[in-house]
């Protein structure tokens, strides 16, 4: 990825950051697209300080503008675009069923989700067409799969997310130009662990759930956006890969049953936190 230019959404921390940080190892020069533009700058920092090469802008993917100008921005700066890593996500107003959530909420939650990757690829494909073709990762989730109660925007975005994915694989291949996406599972961001560091046990709870016994790092996905943006996946297009430890291949009813066990032998375990 020497010299290739790619465009992070959400790229201040968590899965974006290790993202951003990823490509840029590996010689991509990365545009950090974040809403928290002070993270993303930090991050950026991070990166050049590593001897990688990243700039940070300022980016509402809720809003057709903004994303365009992002486009042109690592255009801009570098003259050219080989990936975009759809990644972005923020939470506004909550969650809930179709009898709670507000239809802002809902509304917010598709513009993010679903329309920033629509807008996304109506700004960028141009741009990756121009260089011979380049490659798109959208970030799905197990959520996309398996749905949880009260997650009815969350959920039906990202389930949503994997039709686009392989309906612009078709459209797109032609060009050049692969999409996949990636469901990842639990993921300990760094905002995620704050929230263990109040009630570390139950985190051993949530890791039982795993048949690698463990909950995934930012790092994860990050390996696996870097490996579907290589030419090692050169045929590979309109792909979901599921990065979760093996959590969403389970018999749901044998799971169950080792979670009661798990919790029987571990008292100590806080279910409140």
């Amino acid at each position: 990825m020497q010299d290739q230019v790619a465009i992070v959404t959400g790229g201040a921390t968590g899965i974006g950051g290790a993202t951003a940080r990823r490509l840029a190892e590996v010689g991509a020069r990365v545009l950090i697209a974040d809403i928290g533009i002070e993270a993303a700058e930090e991050n950026a920092e991070r990166i050049c300080q590593a001897g990688g090469t990243a700039a940070a802008i300022e980016v509402d993917v809720s809003q057709r503008e903004p994303i365009e100008k992002m486009v042109g921005q690592a255009v801009k700066l570098w003259g050219r675009l080989d990936m975009l890593v759809n990644n972005a996500w923020g939470r506004k107003g909550g969650e809930g069923s179709a009898l709670t959530l507000t239809e802002e909420s809902w509304d917010y939650a598709m513009d993010v989700l679903v329309k920033s990757m629509f807008l996304g690829a109506k700004f960028a494909v141009p741009e990756m067409e121009k260089v011979g073709g380049g490659s798109i990762v959208n970030m799905s989730s197990v959520h996309g799969l398996l749905m949880a109660p009260g997650s009815l925007s969350y959920d039906t975005g990202k389930a949503a997310v994997l039709g686009l994915t392989r309906q612009m694989a078709i459209d797109f291949g032609p060009m050049g130009i692969r999409v996949n996406a990636i469901c990842p599972g639990h993921i300990v961001t760094e905002s995620i662990q704050r929230h263990w560091d109040k009630n570390p046990s139950l985190l051993a709870l949530y890791e039982a759930q795993y048949p690698v016994r463990r909950a995934g790092s930012p790092l994860d996905i990050a390996n696996a956006v870097r490996f579907l943006c290589s030419d090692e996946a050169a045929f590979i297009n309109g792909h979901t890969l599921v990065v979760d430890g093996g959590l969403t291949i389970q018999l749901q009813e044998n799971l169950a049953v080792s979670q009661a066990r798990f919790y029987r032998d571990h008292p100590e375990i806080e279910l409140g936190g």
